[in-house]
């Protein structure tokens, strides 16, 4: 794992939130939603330093700190054309567009924007929703040539064999809570098809939202049946992998 990993430390934010910092220091953070998650530590809601920032959807738990994290770090934030451009309405002006089956190269990483089985919307503070764009996952290239892919909010889909294929990732980030998102039983198949090596259980926690069932354990149980190759990593929040 540690030189799989290249020198890249990948840090849980909890839920669906992770902060990455390369070998280089670049700082990259995913699905921006810190400061009203209950699961992240006290001492990791604020953002000092940041290059990059991805965002998977629009809604709250993975956008909720996204307006004002970029305005304090000056940030490039990488989204779907829909959220570049409510981003820009609010003053974002280093909101920059992917999608799906494009790269972007950012600073140090290459990013690849992947299919996601969801739905997106940002709910404006009086209650307005408004609609963002179809979900994305995303898979990033490092500089040493590790490759991690955050699958986003998503089903099971057949064309997971065909990320597998094209980008062979080292590392998946799968949501397991079930009811929104795949539970562990498809997240197995998942893991299956991108034939991964190692992944991690993510949105599952009933603290951020009480619908989830899923659970690690149940996800270990699957894997060791569906996908046994595959080395499953529980993190908890503030939890560092690193080489």
């Amino acid at each position: 794992m540690e030189e799989m990993l290249g020198g890249n430390r990948i840090t849980y934010m909890g839920h669906a939130t992770f902060r990455i910092t390369t070998p280089g220091g670049e700082q990259i953070l995913i699905d921006p939603f810190l400061t009203d998650n209950p699961q992240t530590p006290e001492d990791l809601k604020e953002v000092q330093e940041l290059d990059t920032m991805l965002i998977t959807h629009g809604h709250f738990d993975h956008f909720a700190d996204a307006i004002p994290v970029a305005q304090q770090t000056g940030a490039t934030v990488l989204s779907n054309f829909e959220i570049m451009s409510y981003l820009q309405g609010k003053g974002i002006e280093n909101a920059a567009p992917i999608q799906k089956g494009g790269t972007a190269q950012i600073g140090g990483i290459k990013v690849t924007a992947t299919n996601a089985f969801h739905s997106s919307s940002i709910a404006e503070d009086d209650g307005t929703i408004v609609y963002a764009g179809e979900p994305m996952g995303y898979v990033i290239e490092f500089e040493s040539g590790f490759k991690l892919y955050h699958a986003g909010d998503t089903a099971v889909f057949g064309d997971m064999r065909l990320i597998g294929e094209l980008y062979n990732p080292d590392l998946a980030l799968l949501p397991i809570g079930d009811r929104l998102v795949m539970g562990p039983f498809e997240a197995a198949h998942a893991a299956r098809l991108l034939g991964v090596g190692h992944v991690v259980p993510i949105h599952y926690s009933p603290d951020v939202l009480p619908l989830f069932t899923g659970t690690p354990e149940e996800f270990q149980k699957q894997l060791s049946s569906i996908a046994p190759d595959a080395t499953m990593h529980v993190m908890n929040p503030g939890d560092d992998l690193a080489s």
